[in-house]
């Protein structure tokens, strides 16, 4: 049934009504704190006032038109099917009946907030209270000299510095402070943490192996374990590779080719069985990871310059490893001194290599003082006979009172005189 003339203007009325509330509702919207549209940014994109206002009046008119138009037909069809009275409710038994909502009335009656769906803009009004209230963060600083400007804003710089590591030597390195930068704890850290655990590193090591050996983030995972199945089938035991990677952290960054050549160099140019030299580089892993260039050097010293024999450079290396990577100038004092002024013969020295991992000046502080003495005696056919080992490891006190058969203070006194 159409409208008629008189319900025209009321049906026109009732749409600026409906407006009038929807805009209402609209403005108390976009007056919604600033605090609230930063947490909506996340989730949709701002949309502007005029285009939601616009939308929410389509959709209005939309809703009233259909609401109409059912009532319309609704109306219509009663009209068709009975009397005059049909826009009345029917009675029963002279009751009067009250109309049934129909299922979809919900559907039909327009919303009646717009918090639910419309987002702020983001140049609504904010008052200065508001504006006192609102904290802001610190910049981050595009680039810096120093790791320090950017623990605040990093998840894996806090945590690393939990775990100890020393972001002062690391942030010298302009390549690994970018590195630790891209890093996330989870995806890249974590794991990387969890496999120096299995491999043996404790918590109170982690710190000082990261900020040795930064660069094992870098590395794949997967790299990572073969390596250290490798050292398993060239039956290195679990505790000897903990041991390894702990004092020479950068182990495990060499590939399975890089240390496999490294082993295989030191049992051909030593002439080692194959259980030598996997003690030899348990003792000393800095062979493996350091360079080789000192031990091709000192290996022709030991036999071109020394004078010492291959089984008998074999005898010392196994038992000093650190005479491998020695400073050359210190060997050749040492040996001067204990050789030439001394005049130990090659066989004694090479009972007692640890003469060579031992400073020249105290060699010669407690020769000179036996010397004085007269007990300088190192030939083991003789009496009174005192060996390099005994020259070289005991501490002061011991020295004088069973080598020297003198007090500490005499000996001080002679040093004075020197």
């Amino acid at each position: 049934m159409a409208l008629s003339a008189q319900q025209i203007p009321r049906w026109f009325n009732s749409i600026k009504l409906s407006s009038f509330i929807n805009a209402t509702q609209l403005k108390k919207c976009l007056l919604r704190p600033r605090r609230t549209w930063l947490r909506s940014c996340s989730t949709q994109p701002p949309v502007s006032s005029d285009n939601c206002f616009l939308q929410w009046g389509i959709k209005t008119y939309r809703t009233s038109s259909a609401w109409t138009s059912s009532q319309a037909t609704n109306s219509g069809r009663q009209e068709n099917s009975s009397a005059p009275n049909a826009g009345l409710p029917s009675s029963k038994d002279g009751q009067l009946q009250v109309p049934q909502k129909s299922p979809n009335a919900e559907a039909e009656v327009p919303p009646k907030g717009l918090d639910d769906w419309l987002p702020p803009t983001p140049l609504q009004p904010v008052s200065e209270q508001e504006a006192i209230q609102i904290i802001a963060g610190p910049p981050l600083p595009p680039d810096s000299l120093t790791l320090r400007d950017y623990v605040d804003h990093s998840e894996t710089l806090r945590k690393l510095v939990l775990l100890g590591v020393d972001l002062s030597k690391i942030e010298k390195h302009v390549e690994a402070a970018n590195l630790l930068l891209k890093l996330d704890f989870e995806k890249d850290v974590k794991q990387i943490l969890l496999f120096l655990k299995d491999v043996g590193i404790e918590d109170h090591q982690l710190g000082l192996f990261l900020t040795k050996n930064y660069a094992i983030f870098s590395e794949d995972l997967e790299d990572l374990k073969i390596r250290v199945n490798y050292l398993q089938s060239k039956n290195f035991s679990k505790t000897d590779i903990t041991r390894m990677v702990q004092n020479a952290p950068f182990l495990l960054n060499f590939s399975v080719e890089r240390l496999d050549n490294r082993l295989g160099f030191f049992q051909k140019e030593l002439e080692l069985n194959v259980k030598k030299t996997r003690d030899l580089v348990v003792h000393l892993p800095r062979l493996i990871t350091g360079s080789l260039e000192p031990v091709k050097e000192n290996m022709k010293v030991y036999r071109l310059e020394f004078g010492f024999k291959r089984n008998e450079i074999q005898h010392m290396v196994t038992r000093i490893p650190k005479m491998l990577t020695a400073n050359k100038r210190k060997l050749t004092e040492t040996f001067d001194y204990v050789h030439n002024v001394m005049h130990i013969p090659h066989h004694i020295i090479v009972r007692f290599p640890q003469v060579f991992n031992t400073r020249v000046f105290k060699i010669k502080e407690r020769h000179l003082f036996l010397n004085y003495l007269g007990r300088a005696q190192y030939d083991p056919a003789k009496p009174n006979y005192i060996s390099l080992d005994k020259l070289v490891s005991i501490p002061n006190e011991t020295f004088c009172e069973n080598i020297a058969k003198a007090s500490v203070q005499d000996f001080e006194k002679f040093l004075k005189m020197l």
